[in-house]
């Protein structure tokens, strides 16, 4: 291994990420395979999350892929089992599974809230009580890493319920980082904004896309690899005295005034032109900037 890679000190650590087998828990899946780990792979997606396993075999790591549907927490038990008796002791619990659905708060039905607080609280709360009880039984110790999202450090309109389950997250890890610290447990979670995944290309029109990216003062979305680098980081001993903590991945988003940034930039572009002599005015990427 890379002295980069030795840093991590993830090598024969192993993860199960719930939500593997798509997207940014893929991406988070071979991030980790990569530093070193082995892979347990969970999505309701059987086949999704043994394609995800195939491709850590091929870099060299065991993996495997468990079909479960999140929403059935009397299936985490064995998920686990399923895990340890693969690859051996699980050092890393990484979830990754969210929904939502647009309604307002008025039209919101109670199902609709509990299906909301189901698929983006509750079975964070069943994986990461059940490696905790045995982390704490083997005296072993453990890093969480859940996954919140920007919008649930702001308000979110018309996704009323799964903003709130968001945030409850975000408390949650608090909570029970604090409580789990003694034991040599770790819990965090990240918070990605606006990402680039093929659910956002989905729902986002070219007009909405753009206005996405204004709103972003690094000028892009995440990529799910953005996400999945922190996700990695905060699983790895160089966040070994970080916990309870929530890592925005979001461009500086959530830190961004609610005021409109274009005319400040443009004229500040105006006055470092000036003073740089050089041309910074049709620069309209900050990936131009920094090469």
């Amino acid at each position: 291994m890379s002295g980069a890679v030795d840093m991590l000190g993830l090598g024969g650590k192993v993860a199960l990420v719930v939500g593997g087998g798509r997207g940014l828990g893929e991406a988070s899946a071979l991030a980790l395979a990569d530093a070193g780990c082995d892979l347990a792979l969970v999505d309701r997606d059987g086949a999704a999350a043994e394609a995800v396993a195939a491709v850590v075999r091929d870099r060299g790591r065991r993996a495997i892929g468990i079909e479960a549907d999140v929403l059935d927490s009397g299936a985490v038990t064995g998920v686990i089992a399923a895990a340890e008796a693969a690859l051996g002791p699980v050092d890393i619990l990484v979830t990754i599974v969210g929904a939502s659905k647009l309604y307002s708060f008025l039209e919101m039905s109670m199902d609709d809230w509990d299906h909301d607080q189901s698929i983006n609280l509750r079975y964070f709360v069943a994986y990461a009580q059940a490696v905790s009880r045995l982390w704490v039984a083997r005296k072993q110790g453990g890093a969480i890493i859940a996954t919140t999202t920007g919008g649930a450090l702001r308000s979110m309109p018309y996704r009323a319920g799964y903003g709130a389950a968001k945030a409850g997250l975000i408390h949650l890890v608090k909570s029970v980082a604090v409580e789990l610290g003694d034991f040599g447990i770790r819990v965090n979670a990240v918070a990605p904004g606006a990402t680039m995944t093929s659910g956002t290309v989905g729902y986002m029109d070219a007009e909405a896309f753009r206005a996405e990216i204004e709103k972003i003062p690094m000028g892009r979305l995440a990529s799910p690899k953005d996400v999945a680098m922190a996700v990695t980081f905060l699983a790895s001993d160089m966040a070994r005295h970080i916990t309870g903590s929530t890592l925005a991945v979001d461009g500086g988003s959530t830190a961004a005034p609610l005021y409109d940034l274009r005319s400040s930039r443009k004229r500040t572009r105006r006055k470092l032109g000036a003073l740089l002599d050089v041309d910074l005015e049709n620069i309209t990427d900050t990936q131009e900037m920094s090469g």
